[in-house]
């Protein structure tokens, strides 16, 4: 080697996932690609005078964590007005943290907790009243999105979106009314989510300066559960290129923390073609570079295609005229040569679609174009044997983990074994991929994810699947890196500790190959670096990477400890504020205690001096 690598990690228990080097105790990375993996006196021959070393304290190091289902675009231009109840273990510890913030909240803005939980989480296993919620805040505004089948307004968000007994009902949704005619704050999707987002559309946004802060800190939580890597799937009410503007611009500044592959969603009915045309003529799929690039169509192709993932409902019925409208855009995206993925939750959408494909594969051949279906819960071996033989894949979600006992209510314990049947997708050869499809559907947690696909249990701690249908941990690591790859056409590039791939991996809290099952959910990054630069540290490697400035407005629940709860470093967190002799109100602290503290260290180290405090009580 010509010149010394610029890092070179030591002492670690690497996971590399490459065959033919499985395990490593050290590595070496220069110009952001790792160049030696192996033993550690053979790579620590290779420092040099400037090479900076980080002992990993023989801690579990593993490829960074690739999402090839998320909607981080869209999710991270709102981070920061969301209170969320990932993990959250108790419906009173939920409303605890909604009345502190409501405390906080100026008006005229909203509470809003936005998806990422389910009722099944909590110790109480239900989500709270309206009454529980105009208790809590009788003048706030208050919107809580449960999954795709329900939101929670209070009357004070009622008043603010404008519903009133004479507001009709949506198609496919249903604003609930009292005996009076009044809504009563109940809004459901039946079976379609319009009515949910449309009300939280309505809502108080972001300036665009406030939205690139909270962008940078999504990203630095992604960063902070290990994730180096997503596949951004679009999403309603995101259109291209408005909505991408500011990614846009932290990609041209150099502070993107995670690598972005963006598919492109249409946004309105009957013009899907009109869409994918013209935007054809804008960008070509891989356009970009390995921090942020184009990677095709979807996941919603054509709106009639669309068949949700609310099991609280009875399966939809796809329009007759779907295969046509599906069909012309296909032919579109085949011809111009840009990958596709496709939203589909039941075997029945699948099979339609199929019928699609196949016949235009047989005019305008996909000769190893990457597509793949989305979700795929209720697929069946016939269909996954058709996928296969068009070379396509399938992205696959813990959505189950948080509805399975909706799934089981209406189609019962036996239906619910494969849902989806990851295992049997690998058996049958087709292109298996893991992500969250986050942040509404879902929590953005990979590790709630991986606990998933190899435990089989929903987040209320019903298993659903035999052990047959599941993984074991190598696998399911597998799938959530070396196997998401493919969804981003980058096969090669990344997904393992590997010379000549890029330096992307997740230093670890604890050993995810020896922690008992239930500890898996409980993991994090206690460094997490991107193309060889730390973008997230706690514990002793906290240091070594950049601070970020406190989070825009000040009021945020991000300034106050709204991020996944993780039990352990929640405790570490709690103990932290305790012992913190500044006032209660100082945004620095609170800043840096929703970032779970974990070590008195913190003020030797310069932490809070880098964002301005004077106080400390260590």
């Amino acid at each position: 080697m010509s010149t010394a690598p610029t890092l070179i990690v030591r002492n670690a228990k690497i996971t590399t996932l490459d065959r033919q080097n499985p395990q490593a105790t050290a590595l070496a990375i220069t110009d952001g690609r790792f160049v030696a993996v192996g033993a550690e006196d053979e790579v620590m021959k290779l420092a040099g005078r400037n090479t900076q070393i980080i002992d990993a304290a023989k801690r579990r190091l593993i490829p960074g964590l690739i999402d090839s289902h998320i909607h981080v675009i869209r999710g991270g231009l709102n981070y920061n007005l969301e209170l969320r109840w990932d993990g959250v273990p108790s419906l009173a510890d939920a409303m605890r943290r909604l009345r502190d913030q409501v405390a906080r909240t100026p008006a005229p803005q909203w509470i809003r907790v936005v998806g990422g939980f389910t009722e099944w989480q909590f110790a109480e296993q239900r989500l709270p009243t309206i009454d529980e919620l105009n208790a809590a805040a009788p003048d706030t505004p208050v919107f809580i999105l449960h999954l795709y089948d329900r939101a929670l307004l209070n009357a004070a968000a009622l008043r603010a979106v404008g519903y009133t007994r004479d507001t009709p009902n949506p198609p496919g949704g249903w604003i609930v009314k009292d005996s009076r005619g009044e809504p009563t704050g109940l809004l459901l999707a039946e079976p379609n989510a319009l009515l949910l987002y449309s009300a939280l559309a309505k809502g108080p946004k972001l300036p665009i300066e406030y939205q690139r802060n909270s962008t940078r800190h999504f990203m630095r939580e992604m960063n902070r559960l290990g994730v180096t890597s997503v596949v951004d799937a679009g999403g309603g009410f995101q259109n291209y290129p408005d909505d991408y503007q500011v990614i846009e611009d932290l990609h041209a500044s150099g502070e993107l923390t995670l690598r972005i592959a963006y598919n492109l969603f249409t946004q309105k009915p009957k013009e899907e073609v009109s869409d994918f045309t013209n935007w054809a003529k804008l960008v070509k799929p891989g356009q970009g570079d390995a921090m942020y690039r184009h990677n095709g169509a979807g996941e919603m192709l054509v709106f009639s295609a669309a068949d949700f993932e609310d099991f609280r409902q009875p399966r939809p019925e796809l329009p007759a005229g779907m295969e046509n409208e599906l069909e012309a855009v296909v032919r579109v995206l085949v011809s111009n040569r840009w990958p596709f993925r496709l939203h589909a939750t039941y075997d029945e959408s699948i099979g339609r679609a199929l019928d699609v494909f196949e016949k235009v594969n047989l005019e305008i051949p996909f000769d190893g174009l990457h597509w793949f279906f989305d979700h795929a819960e209720t697929v069946s071996d016939r269909n996954i044997e058709r996928i296969a033989r068009l070379g396509g894949g399938i992205a696959i979600q813990h959505r189950m983990s948080y509805q399975g006992e909706y799934f089981i209510e209406r189609y019962g314990a036996k239906a619910v074994e494969r849902t989806p049947p990851y295992k049997r997708m690998l058996e049958m050869g087709v292109h298996v991929g893991a992500g969250t499809d986050a942040t509404r559907v879902a929590s953005y947690d990979p590790w709630n994810a991986l606990w998933w696909l190899s435990t089989g249990k929903t987040v209320g701690g019903t298993r659903m699947y035999p052990p047959a249908n599941l993984v074991d941990r190598e696998t399911a690591l597998t799938m959530y890196t070396k196997a998401n790859a493919w969804f981003s056409n980058e096969e090669g590039a990344k997904g393992q500790i590997k010379i000549g791939q890029l330096a992307d991996f997740a230093l670890l809290s604890a050993d995810y190959f020896s922690v008992p099952e239930d500890q898996i959910r409980n993991l994090v990054s206690v460094l997490t670096v991107v193309g060889g630069k730390p973008v997230y540290g706690d514990d002793e490697f906290k240091p070594l990477a950049p601070a970020l400035p406190p989070a825009m407005p000040d009021w945020s629940p991000v300034n106050f400890g709204s991020q996944y709860y993780k039990p352990d470093r929640e405790a570490a967190h709690a103990m932290a504020q305790a012992s913190c002799a500044c006032a209660s109100n100082c945004n620095v602290h609170g800043h840096a205690h929703g970032r779970a503290v974990t070590s008195a260290t913190d003020d030797q180290n310069g932490f809070w001096g880098a964002l301005g405090c004077s106080c400390w009580a260590f």
